[in-house]
């Protein structure tokens, strides 16, 4: 028997792909080599198109609890540098705070309801490849077997056994001069004022909460995460002198006494835990030269790994698995274009590598010297400009990919993410949200006669086709067709639409032929 997709790993990017597969009629399996999901903390949440997308599969209510939709925040940071978000128009940025542990909770629950089999206690172990498929080595409880399947996806990080047995290479730089420590305490609660969003701390003055601070001598930030135990974390350069003794709050207040220069009493937290309390010596900056090795594919930290340093890593990684998901199952289902898995690393290499470069680019910004601090201040002057903002928020969004859809003199909004539009139709208002659970194509008409949605006829079975009337007075377009990951593969602008051929010409162009 020879499955069609195994996914190595089942932290989000493994999860997400697999709901992904599921949605477009594709039954993966999922293998964890942990025996039951981890609860040690690691990321404190999402920033930037991912929490729209999440939002466009329905699951940011769950995440969120909240009935709302996504809105940007009026404020981030950049290389520990106040971004001011509210003097864009177009603000890109939104944020979700949720724990990595509770991010997985959620995609797995829906994972399940799709039907996925996750094999926990599993580990891949090896593989090996021929013309029709991946024979994977797995370690489990019982025992090895092998399982053959179409095609083998490494969403399983870092060392990824995946990336490994391929043979790709993972070049990049280790750096062994920063050491950052992070905790969960409590400073002086009469230092926190909330309302205010600052910790004021004597002796030094006050610190914007949640983002980082720099100092000549290091970086600090005091993080109150909302239904969590705050967060405590430093970061400073050269050699550890206590890193062969177990971290303790003693040597974070001593940290923190080196890092702001005054002495900082912290309480521990509340509960069982478990609790961070954690040192890392140094940290990687790696891009796999390639993202495919015929049928094995990677995803997440097994194609990338990058400073944490504004949160980019779940956006990076799980918009990888919105990408692939749909190619991979239209070449299983028999439906893909000439090419289409190609596309995968052509369009999401040069990502990572925007994100390694500006997370690099921050990385420098909050070093210790006077050549910094003169950088710095050149900066702050530079972010008072709206088009400097707008243009470092895109980045950190992830709002600034265009990719390209083959398409000569293309409408503006082609290969951009599509924007968050509010249609009426036979039922009523909707949310473009709304319209894109199922992770199919759809094509999107507002023109007067309905004529686009009669021309994509003969692809009825794989496109959903909706008409409606714009919500808003002026809409960025008058028709849209949307690739499953968000992204948009043909628009137009011309109210009573003829551009039939052109719509045709897209749907050959990733859907196939009818």
């Amino acid at each position: 028997m020879i499955n069609d997709v195994v996914i190595a790993g089942a932290g989000p990017n493994g999860l997400m792909l697999a709901c992904e597969l599921s949605l477009a009629g594709v039954h993966p399996i999922v293998l964890e080599r942990l025996p039951e999901p981890s609860r040690e903390p690691r990321a404190n949440g999402l920033v930037g198109q991912v929490v729209r997308m999440l939002d466009r599969r329905g699951l940011y209510e769950r995440l969120s609890g909240s009935k709302e939709p996504p809105r940007p925040v009026p404020g981030y940071v950049f290389g520990a540098l106040g971004l001011d978000l509210a003097m864009l128009e177009d603000n890109p940025v939104s944020i979700l705070p949720v724990p990595q542990a509770r991010i997985t909770q959620v995609l797995a629950e829906r994972a399940v309801e799709l039907g996925v089999e996750i094999r926990h206690g599993h580990e891949l172990v090896d593989l090996e490849q021929d013309d029709d498929a991946v024979t994977a080595t797995v370690a489990g409880p019982d025992g090895s077997d092998r399982i053959r399947t179409r095609y083998l996806v490494g969403a399983d990080g870092g060392h990824s056994v995946a990336r490994k047995r391929s043979g790709i290479d993972f070049p990049g730089v280790t750096r062994d001069d920063t050491v950052s420590r992070t905790v969960n305490a409590y400073p002086p609660a009469a230092w926190v004022d909330s309302a205010a969003g600052t910790l004021d701390v004597p002796g030094y003055g006050v610190i914007p909460l949640v983002m980082h601070h720099r100092t000549e001598r290091g970086m600090f930030v005091f993080a109150p995460l909302p239904g969590r135990e705050p967060l405590v974390t430093t970061m400073e350069w050269g050699e550890p002198e206590d890193g062969d003794r177990p971290m303790s709050l003693e040597e974070m207040r001593e940290s923190i006494r080196r890092v702001l220069g005054v002495d900082m009493p912290l309480s521990p937290p509340n509960g069982d835990g478990p609790h961070l309390l954690r040192r890392l010596t140094g940290g990687n900056t790696r891009l796999a030269e390639r993202f495919r090795d015929r049928r094995v594919f990677l995803v997440g930290d097994a194609a990338h790994v990058h400073s944490a340093i504004g949160g980019p890593g779940l956006n990076l990684g799980l918009q990888d698995t919105v990408n692939l998901g749909w190619k991979l199952a239209a070449e299983i289902l028999g439906h893909a274009p000439a090419g289409l898995l190609d596309t995968y690393e052509t369009e999401r290499r040069p990502v990572a590598e925007r994100v390694v470069m500006h997370t690099q680019a921050q990385s420098a910004l909050i070093a210790p010297g006077g050549e910094v601090t003169a950088l710095r201040e050149l900066f702050t002057e530079l972010l008072r400009d709206r088009s400097t903002v707008q243009r470092i928020a895109d980045l950190m969004a992830g709002a600034d990919i265009r990719y390209d859809m083959g398409v000569r003199d293309a409408h503006p909004l082609a290969g951009r993410w599509a924007p968050d539009l509010v249609v009426r139709t036979e039922t009523g208002t909707v949310r473009l949200a709304e319209l894109t659970r199922a992770a199919r194509p759809l094509l999107l008409d507002l023109t007067e006669d309905a004529s686009l949605v009669r021309a994509l006829s003969p692809w009825g079975d794989r496109v959903d086709l909706v008409t409606a009337r714009p919500h808003d007075p002026a809409p960025p377009a008058t028709a849209l067709l949307l690739r499953p990951d968000g992204y948009v593969a043909w628009a137009s602008s011309r109210p009573d639409d003829t551009d039939v051929e052109g719509l045709q010409a897209a749907m050959r162009r990733w859907f196939a032929r009818p």
